[in-house]
């Protein structure tokens, strides 16, 4: 979580500090919501109270509000302003799913950049998996992904150019593609099962930059192997996650003896 930083007159939002004013803003309300200053059903002041109680312009406010209300904290009710809502849902670990079927399924929007595309020399931890002998090359596909126009994951992907020939001849600069939709609909692969390990770590300088967290700051990350219906590797994905943008979860159920 950011910290709150003040200025001598005691406000919060200070322009001499690196962040930006709406991130700084954004920060302070998230931060009342989380302390219970704002409980759900409250509402939020007014855009106008907003910038005359911080010193800052309606855009900032805007950009402020906007962006809380896409993570989940604030609710706009037609007619009768903004309010405090119920947490954000977590997201279901599904390895059979893409992060786009996925954000669709909980009526967000999916979006995409393209960070890398290539043909690469595999590292060994790579074509293992892929069941390719070392130094095989492999088909890297970095992308950073976005839930209604925010950065929540960086996935690289790696799979054997056999799986998927001619793929980078494919614009993945424009729109938002999905790497399991594209093998599926012009290769007929269809990943049915894997393994998925999760845990946690520190972000590097780059997923920090590209999730627009401040350093030094946490991500969760989620390893994958998917598999066809032939348990045939089709690729390694290893994800960094914005630990509040887009919490995982599991589900688990005990076995009936």
């Amino acid at each position: 979580m950011n910290e709150t930083h003040g200025t001598e007159d005691g406000n919060p939002v200070d322009r001499n500090h690196p962040d930006p004013l709406y991130v700084q803003l954004r920060t302070v309300l998230k931060n009342m919501i989380e302390s219970g200053k704002l409980s759900v059903n409250d509402k939020l002041p007014s855009e106008r109270e907003l910038v005359a109680l911080y010193g800052v312009s309606r855009i900032t406010v805007r950009q402020a509000v906007k962006d809380l209300e896409n993570l989940g904290f604030l609710q706009t009710r037609a007619g009768k302003g903004i309010y405090v809502t119920e947490p954000q849902p977590t997201y279901e670990i599904e390895i059979v799913r893409s992060f786009t079927e996925t954000a669709e399924a909980n009526n967000r929007k999916p979006g995409m950049q393209l960070l890398a595309a290539s043909i690469i020399q595999g590292e060994a931890d790579i074509t293992r998996p892929l069941g390719l002998p070392p130094g095989s090359n492999v088909i890297f596909l970095g992308r950073l992904r976005f839930l209604d126009n925010l950065p929540v994951v960086v996935q690289p992907d790696w799979f054997a150019e056999a799986t998927a020939p001619g793929i980078l001849g494919i614009d993945w600069s424009t729109g938002n593609r999905s790497l399991y939709a594209e093998f599926k609909e012009r290769y007929g692969v269809v990943p049915a099962r894997g393994q998925s390990t999760l845990s946690a770590r520190l972000a590097s300088e780059a997923e920090a930059r590209f999730l627009q967290l401040d350093l030094p700051a946490a991500v969760l990350t989620l390893d994958q192997i998917a598999y066809d219906n032939e348990y045939r590797p089709v690729n390694v994905s290893s994800m960094a996650y914005h630990p509040v943008r887009y919490p995982l979860s599991l589900t688990q159920s005990r076995r009936r003896s």
